[in-house]
């Protein structure tokens, strides 16, 4: 059988040239059967650096509070002293065993938040080593690696479904709106992200959601790379990564970009349903079941109450042949993500902050 290669597989390759090592890293956050996956050394600070307010040390920055953690990484809420702006600094603590096996990720990692520059990313500010001198972070001691990021005062995706529990279809599409542009572009970089979920997906005050975490993401060059297939966190991973002799096809025709579309499709329906969508409410997440459910479930069942539109733009990201998936292109002309509702970033901002 032939196989269907997407033209953008033909692109040339981005090839990176990776600054010397010198500073910073990424926690991630936890979640369904969340991978461990953790960076480490890397280059200067980042090439935003210049268009932020001159955050040139971390003693510029107060601790003001911890917004999380995640695979031996803190979060925290920092003041800017000199300009009393918020931002959150994410500080990756790791010890010398792991530094020559996590190098070329973290550079890698590193080396991405430089160079993305869209108002569908999270912003990475600044990145330094040896985080642990801003002001009292420094418990323990050791190596610290760590960016100077956007702050998103809502918070995640996550928190909002946490709260609210599941939204509307018309704050759905300007969600989905946002993350596919967030796709297109870091596609068109090359980029392959990797672990698109709610916890990833985070929201500032005026309602805009943005993509975050670069922990696992990859940079297409040519040929499809099958290193750390299992990089990411399972639940949202498609059923070519988790099985890829059964879905994958042959490796040199893989379409990484995929897994991302496969990854949203399952996020959206999420925030439809109230629920992580492939199991039932009452199924552990565990490897096995989740494995079942991606790899060998019957063909998923559309709520009945969503709308045409949503269950076929659902339907085309969750094909488990990523040869049929609809792409970031296609889904970004779909009926769902242009209704009349999606002329508008207000969306999630005008549900989450008045309803």
């Amino acid at each position: 059988m032939t196989l269907v290669i997407r033209e953008r597989r033909h692109q040339q390759a981005l090839r990176l040239s990776l600054p010397p090592p010198s500073t910073a890293t990424t926690p991630s956050s936890d979640d369904l059967c969340q991978q461990t996956h953790m960076p480490a050394l890397f280059p200067s600070p980042s090439s935003h650096a210049n268009s932020s307010p001159g955050i040139r040390n971390l003693s510029d920055l107060k601790k003001v509070a911890v917004l999380g953690h995640g695979n031996g990484g803190t979060v925290y809420k920092v003041l800017n002293k000199k300009n009393n702006s918020f931002y959150a600094l994410k500080v990756l603590r790791f010890n010398q065993d792991g530094i020559g096996i996590r190098q070329s990720a973290t550079v890698l990692e590193a080396e991405i938040l430089r160079r993305v520059d869209s108002p569908y990313i999270v912003r990475c500010h600044a990145v330094f080593d040896n985080g642990s001198s801003c002001n009292e972070a420094a418990d323990n001691g050791g190596d610290d690696l760590s960016f100077v990021m956007e702050y998103m005062e809502v918070g995640s995706l996550h928190d909002v479904l946490r709260e609210h529990h599941r939204l509307p279809e018309e704050v759905i599409c300007v969600l989905a709106k946002r993350v596919l542009e967030g796709l297109n572009y870091l596609h068109g970089m090359h980029i392959v992200h990797r672990d698109i979920k709610p916890s990833n997906l985070l929201v500032n005050d005026k309602g805009e959601v943005k993509i975050a975490d670069f922990g696992v993401s990859h940079v297409v060059e040519g040929r499809f790379d099958g290193c750390e297939l299992s990089a990411g966190t399972c639940a949202y991973m498609s059923p070519e990564r988790v099985d890829p002799e059964r879905w994958g096809g042959g490796e040199e025709d893989r379409d990484e970009f995929a897994g991302d579309v496969w990854s949203m499709g399952v996020v959206m329906l999420e925030c439809f349903l109230g629920h992580f969508p492939l199991i039932g409410p009452g199924q552990r997440p565990d490897w096995a079941t989740l494995m079942c459910a991606i790899c060998f479930g019957e063909k998923l069942e559309m709520p009945e109450k969503a709308s045409p539109e949503f269950q076929n733009f659902v339907r085309r990201c969750l094909e488990k042949d990523w040869r049929k998936r609809a792409t970031v292109k296609e889904l970004l002309h779909h009926p769902f993500v242009n209704r009349k509702c999606c002329c508008t970033s207000k969306g999630l901002g005008d549900y989450v902050f008045h309803e």
